[in-house]
């Protein structure tokens, strides 16, 4: 377990503590600690810590946060979830660090009645999704605009390769309902798991094809497989990511070989660089402040933002569900709140403006999305 883990489990579990006490609404929140996906779900809890630090108080109740390490296995988020409800008397669930998990945790939140803001983008059909709703851009908004990318320059043909799981299928079936109209050809469509240690095999026959590009549906630290194989082989079209791509440990891992890539992000990355009147400027500079104090080091990531987010739509709604006069910890407050995220209005977040009504899963739109170049290990707006 490294340092950084451990300092963002020491901190859960202090603030739990801490705030037990006069705790009357209850958070609980599952991500990954440790694991493959532990670089973004210790961010996840640092920025939900942040968020805590922010707004303590909702309407004069105080906030009582619960952090669960889920070990980067959707069965243990599961049974997390089950801990935070059947244990803890959570009034919502928050998580987790990959798709898997948190549709592992959402069905849980359905059988319990339970709201669940998820983290991650997902896919439920709309009878499986009337308890959850997810504050992460949908897959298609955001690959449109890599797609758009593409073609400004000039790519007719593009490679796939991404993760074996529920992700890796969503960038991909979002690549080729962006590619058809686009005039471009996906030629390839590689696979690797999140805990393969190569890609090499994949990459070989991705470079066979020829492709002028190369889409990764990878994220995290893992994500920096193909980049790494891909620069090995010498291939020297463009490679494009996705907001799963969009945080430190990848640009570390990736080293030399990211270079260049252009990936869709919230426009959090890069805050100081939008114009002055863009709607999510101030909120995503404040979350930098927060973030800072509460972590005691700058965040450089998108994930502590989401889960800064989530805390934000949770809290909105949770002020109005206070208003009903139903109790934190009851069936009744639980629906109250159910019914006041739903209800969500212009919500203004780091990432985006969230609007949520029953049946829809995502609450963003075009306000929610930015395209970056990595230069130098440095993410860069472009316009």
């Amino acid at each position: 377990m490294t340092a950084l883990v451990r300092a963002a489990m020491a901190a859960a579990v202090a603030l739990s503590f801490t705030t037990a006490a006069l705790a009357d609404l209850k958070v609980g929140l599952s991500v990954s600690l440790s694991g493959a996906n532990a670089s973004l779900g210790v961010p996840y809890a640092k920025g939900m810590q942040a968020a805590v630090a922010y707004k303590p108080e909702i309407n004069g109740q105080k906030v009582q946060l619960i952090v669960l390490d889920d070990g980067s296995d959707p069965t243990n988020a599961g049974r997390n979830a089950r801990k935070l409800v059947e244990e803890e008397k959570v009034d919502i669930l928050l998580g987790s660090s990959g798709v898997p998990a948190t549709i592992a945790i959402s069905q849980v939140g359905r059988e319990s009645k339970t709201p669940m803001i998820g983290l991650s983008p997902i896919s439920l059909p709309p009878a499986e999704s009337d308890w959850t709703v997810t504050v992460a851009q949908p897959p298609q908004l955001m690959i449109d605009a890599v797609v758009e990318r593409m073609k400004r320059n000039g790519v007719k043909t593009v490679g796939y390769i991404g993760f074996s799981d529920a992700w890796g299928d969503l960038v991909y079936n979002a690549l080729l309902k962006a590619a058809e109209p686009a005039g471009i050809k996906v030629v390839t469509n590689e696979r690797y798991a999140r805990s393969d240690q190569s890609v090499t095999g994949q990459v070989l026959k991705i470079v066979a094809a020829r492709p002028d590009a190369v889409m990764t549906g990878g994220s995290g630290t893992p994500g920096a497989l193909p980049y790494l194989a891909l620069a090995e082989r010498g291939f020297k079209g463009g490679v494009y990511g996705q907001h799963g791509l969009i945080n430190a440990d990848f640009v570390r891992v990736g080293g030399a070989s990211t270079n260049g890539s252009f990936m869709p992000t919230g426009p959090v990355i890069v805050a100081e660089q939008l114009p002055a009147e863009y709607p999510t400027k101030k909120i995503a500079l404040d979350f930098r402040s927060v973030f800072q104090k509460t972590n005691g080091a700058p965040t450089t990531d998108a994930f502590s933002a989401y889960s800064f987010d989530g805390y934000l739509v949770f809290a909105d709604a949770a002020a109005r569900a206070l208003a009903t006069k139903a109790q934190p910890g009851t069936p009744q407050f639980r629906a109250a709140l159910r019914d006041a995220i739903f209800s969500t209005k212009e919500v203004v977040g780091t990432h985006g403006v969230y609007n949520f009504k029953p049946g829809n899963l995502y609450g963003v739109d075009e306000r929610a999305r930015v395209i970056v170049k990595l230069d130098n290990g440095q993410w860069k707006l472009a316009p």
